[in-house]
């Protein structure tokens, strides 16, 4: 449905002509627009209706008196299994910190729930073999924990915008009489975030789109193998700005890799892609103030260097 809708705005609306930069910048805009947007509603839709079964004081009771080392790990499952992208783990972040959930948790799920799920693996294990992608799933989630880990300690709820912090006190829940309330409750939530947030949303896409349409392979390729020891930050450093699915940075990361690129430089590439974007940078604003924003780059950005040079010493045990 959204592909449909995409292709009619761009070709028959916009008249754009297939096969251009503009017309694939164009629909992949609209047709990440539609989705992210959608899912945004959606999601805290439903997280809102599940929410109402459960008393704030209770989930903070249940998430805050375990090990944070345990909880870091199921939300970095968790978000192993979730296959979104950067900007598509957004929404259930945020529903995730208006629950109470602690905020080093949730970003255990925001960071692992792109870097690593059964699509990309899978697609992984088909272009460089089982091993290189059980090895990136595990360092993957790993990454996620430890960030998610360090996020926690700092303490930095402060940080949050707005509206964007878990709301009530224990024993301050509101009481639903039947159903229909809660999904009223949902509804008005939904609502209430999504209109929050949409117009970043949208310049975000466009700023993903653009780079995605306009950025040339062979430039990527030719800065990396100029980098020397340095490749692996300067790929992290490439990799930030882009925005892409799996199934659209898969293939990249290939041909980088059978042009020579070291399997490290070309895993923290594609690392960098799924896990950090601008797009994403520019919709997370909206919910966190910049402080926070750079310490969750900035930890993710150096467990990516790090798992970069990892695997540049071990690839000839994994190849």
């Amino acid at each position: 449905m959204f592909e449909l809708a995409s292709q009619w705005l761009t070709y028959s609306i916009l008249g754009l002509a297939r096969g251009t930069k503009l017309a694939g910048a164009a629909e992949f805009f609209f047709y990440d627009s539609f989705k992210i947007i959608t899912l945004l509603f959606g999601m805290i839709f439903v997280i809102g209706v599940l929410r109402s079964y459960l008393s704030l004081a209770a989930v903070r009771g249940w998430t805050g008196g375990k090990n944070p080392l345990v909880s870091a790990a199921g939300a970095a499952v968790f978000g192993a299994i979730t296959p979104f992208c950067s900007c598509s783990s957004v929404p259930i972040f945020l529903s995730f910190i208006k629950a109470g959930i602690p905020l080093g948790t949730a970003f255990s799920f925001l960071i692992t729930s792109p870097l690593v799920n059964e699509y990309l693996v899978v697609l992984m294990a088909g272009v460089f073999g089982l091993k290189v992608a059980a090895a990136y799933a595990v360092t993957g989630m790993l990454t996620g924990m430890a960030a998610g880990l360090l996020i926690g300690r700092l303490k930095l709820d402060r940080f949050l915008e707005r509206g964007f912090s878990a709301t009530g006190e224990p024993g301050a829940d509101p009481v639903f009489k039947n159903f229909r309330a809660r999904m009223t409750f949902g509804c008005k939530e939904a609502t209430a975030i999504t209109a929050k947030v949409w117009l970043w949303v949208l310049a975000g896409v466009a700023v993903g789109a653009a780079i995605h349409n306009y950025v040339p392979q062979d430039y990527i390729r030719t800065v990396m193998h100029a980098g020397g020891i340095f490749s692996v930050p300067l790929a992290v450093v490439l990799g930030v700005p882009m925005y892409g699915s799996c199934a659209a940075i898969m293939p990249i990361g290939a041909a980088l890799f059978l042009k020579g690129v070291p399997l490290g430089t070309t895993l923290a590439f594609l690392m960098a892609v799924a896990g950090l974007s601008l797009p994403e940078a520019i919709i997370l604003r909206r919910a966190i103030k910049l402080p926070l924003l750079a310490v969750f780059f900035g930890t993710v950005t150096l467990g990516i260097t790090l798992c970069g040079y990892l695997f540049n010493a071990v690839a000839v045990y994994l190849m």
